[in-house]
């Protein structure tokens, strides 16, 4: 069971994107990372990509991994999708140099595989570049998603429209009964604002039903310094100090330092997650065209992945 996983407060969540649509990728991302030693994956809501990361597991052989699937709100960030304005844009190439996902080539965003971090945006010389919300309509994906067999639903509750917040969840409670979880920044909320929200979205749920993914900074990942993952750990700290009957994720600006932070600053948690970062260190393996036919690029990136995992139970 993923809760029995949470208890052992070693574990390892690898963030594929809540946006990141690109099948073959996660298909490839899910297969290094299983092999690795990872149990627990995080998807964006996509029957597709669903299916991939369970071929992905079919073939490593491995029957005790468990999938969550990311959902939000209008405007939060992991469902937003660049787009460019071409009476602005000059073709210099920055946005398509600093993508974290390789999604934006000569001047054109390939939205399934745009995660919505906003890094071209703050490097575009000409503000040419804009984004637009794409949330998926949870009566239109949940139901065909649950179907398929999954083990945790995620919602991403960056905003303050309550009344969405809150209708969805709603919604979620109701027609899934498995392992729910909250990921919830500080980007809009006070610290005492972000703890009234999880008490409430938490007050009619049993005990340990609910994971509290406790996001930094959401999708900052990429350096691998404790300068990048000290938000994480802040948030998580506000959260757990609240001593609420829930798992704590850290997440949001994660590497492989987050746990040493943690611990130094005597911070109890239940697992990390990463995304961004856990995705960087295997990029050129991932996008070789030779992916599965040559044993050796597996080999050592499964190698160079085994240390981030082992990290979060240092």
């Amino acid at each position: 069971m993923l809760e029995n996983l949470l208890k052992r407060g070693n574990c390892f969540k690898l963030v594929c994107g809540a946006g990141n649509e690109e099948i073959e990728e996660v298909k490839r991302l899910v297969y290094i990372y299983a092999l690795a030693g990872c149990r627990f994956f995080d998807l964006s809501a996509n029957k597709d990509v669903i299916l991939a990361a369970k071929e992905a597991l079919k073939e490593t052989n491995i029957n005790d991994a468990y999938l969550c699937v990311s959902v939000g709100i209008k405007g939060d960030p992991h469902s937003n999708k660049a787009v460019i304005n071409y009476d602005r844009c000059v073709n210099c190439a920055s946005c398509e140099s600093i993508c974290p996902q390789n999604a934006i080539h000569y001047a054109k965003v390939k939205k399934n595989k745009c995660i919505g971090c906003g890094r071209c945006w703050k490097v575009c010389p000409r503000s040419a570049i804009s984004y637009v919300s794409e949330e998926k309509k949870l009566d239109e994906v949940l139901p065909e998603i649950i179907k398929e067999g999954i083990d945790c639903i995620e919602f991403h509750v960056v905003g303050q429209d309550e009344n969405e917040i809150f209708s969805k969840w709603h919604y979620i409670k109701e027609n899934f009964d498995g392992l729910l979880s909250i990921c919830i920044c500080r980007t809009k909320l006070s610290d005492e604002a972000l703890i009234d929200r999880i008490s409430r979205m938490t007050k009619d749920r049993q005990p340990y039903s609910t994971i509290i993914q406790a996001d930094g900074f959401p999708m900052s990942g990429g350096k691998d310094d404790f300068q990048s993952t000290l938000q994480a750990v802040a948030t998580s700290q506000i959260v757990n100090n609240a001593n609420l009957p829930i798992y704590l994720l850290i997440s949001g600006g994660t590497n492989s330092k987050t746990s040493e932070l943690a611990k130094m600053c005597q911070i109890p948690y239940h697992g990390i997650a990463i995304g961004s970062y856990a995705r960087k260190i295997v990029r050129k393996y991932i996008d070789r065209p030779d992916f599965w036919t040559n044993s050796y690029i597996i080999d050592e990136a499964i190698e160079i992945v085994k240390p981030l995992i082992e990290s979060v139970s240092v």
